[in-house]
């Protein structure tokens, strides 16, 4: 590994990993033992660079960015989005998950469609990547944020809870009364994130490294192991 790209990627010496815990299928545990995708992948960067690694968690995505734009971090986990991209550089997509909507048994929305129009009320967890792109997307329907888009849902009595399928679905499972909506209102691309600032060659090799761990079967065996069944992301060439 150039010593230059070393020196770009973990300008302390450590590579510190902001790990974002909010997400529960790409990272589980707790901040003193996380584990998950994002930290295997992390330990494999680092190891890569012949450096240690420090695992720095939050439970929100936009605290794991913050952590990256402040300088308390030098790469994270997110979801690439237009937003995002303007501080972060990403690499290609490692894997996909999908973004979907719960709603009252009884409720005369059916379609993914219908979520949009006047007075229907949607719980999102405030700077997730569905909050970033419900914002840009609809037109009618009114976003109400939180801690949780599913614990805004039921505190506030909402239209709709918007989220992540896996834990979606197991709110709509614990909760007599509640229907998916499908299909997906949006697919979710997870990939790896440096600041914007990096140098091009540091970028690259991040960029190259995901590519790899793709298509070795890395990301594959690391979310088997965490007990996610998501899809890795199809490579990338360039």
């Amino acid at each position: 590994m150039d010593d230059d790209v070393r020196r770009e990627l973990a300008p302390t010496g450590v590579l510190r990993a902001s790990i974002n815990l909010g997400n529960p299928v790409l990272a589980q545990g707790s901040p003193s033992h996380p584990s998950g995708v994002t930290v295997d992948l992390a330990r494999e960067l680092g190891r890569r660079l012949d450096v240690p690694v420090q695992l720095v968690c939050f439970d929100a995505a936009r605290k794991s960015l913050a952590a990256v734009v402040d300088g308390a971090a030098d790469l994270c986990f997110l979801a690439i989005d237009p937003a995002r991209a303007e501080v972060l550089a990403f690499t290609a997509a490692y894997a996909l998950i999908e973004g979907v909507f719960a709603v009252p048994q009884d409720s005369s929305i059916r379609t993914v469609e219908d979520v949009d129009q006047p007075g229907v009320r949607i719980g999102v967890k405030q700077g997730s990547a569905y909050d970033l792109f419900l914002s840009r997307e609809l037109r009618f329907a009114e976003m109400v944020r939180g801690a949780e888009g599913t614990t805004v849902f039921r505190d506030h009595g909402l239209d709709v809870a918007a989220g992540i399928r896996q834990p979606i679905t197991a709110f709509v499972a614990a909760g007599p009364g509640l229907r998916l909506i499908e299909p997906p209102f949006m697919q979710i691309e997870q990939a790896v994130a440096v600041p914007a600032g990096r140098t091009a060659s540091a970028v690259r090799c991040v960029r190259r490294f995901v590519e790899d761990v793709k298509a070795s079967g890395f990301v594959a065996d690391a979310l088997r192991r965490s007990g996610q069944d998501i899809a890795v992301a199809p490579a990338v060439d360039g």
